[in-house]
């Protein structure tokens, strides 16, 4: 989670500490599911779901190191994200990214998210952008 981080302090030339409270903790209860790509114990991806309630979940934490991009890692592990999100009975995934993450934007509108108004943490957020994704049978 540093690199992801990092990362994000860079591309949008952020010297402020202040980013959305992470606690592995909260990925950890009924609802939620943390998934991750790995090689030879080195992590190369993941992304989890957080449960808001019993119809909704937000994609957190998607994140692909710089040398694994490219590969279909971030695309795999977030249709993985959608499945389990129907087969826990969501009706919809919520999502947050950046405006310079053009990857990330490209992922997430060929998944079927489609921008909605900022929510919560990211209400006033300028460079924020909010996705949502049905999650209805069809």
């Amino acid at each position: 989670m540093n690199a992801q981080q990092r990362e994000l302090r860079e591309l949008y030339q952020d010297t402020d500490e202040r980013t959305e409270p992470f606690d592995p903790l909260t990925l950890s209860g009924e609802g939620c599911v943390l998934l991750a790509a790995e090689e030879g114990g080195k992590l190369l991806a993941c992304g989890a779901l957080k449960r808001w309630d019993r119809d909704s979940a937000e994609v957190k934490r998607m994140y692909t190191v710089p040398g694994a991009r490219g590969c279909g890692l971030g695309r795999a592990l977030l249709h993985e994200l959608i499945a389990r999100g129907r087969a826990a009975g969501y009706r919809r995934l919520v999502l947050e990214t950046g405006d310079q993450q053009a990857a990330a934007l490209a992922l997430y509108e060929r998944a079927g998210f489609r921008r909605i108004p900022n929510f919560g943490y990211y209400e006033g957020m300028d460079n924020s952008l909010c996705y949502e994704l049905p999650l209805q049978d069809t």
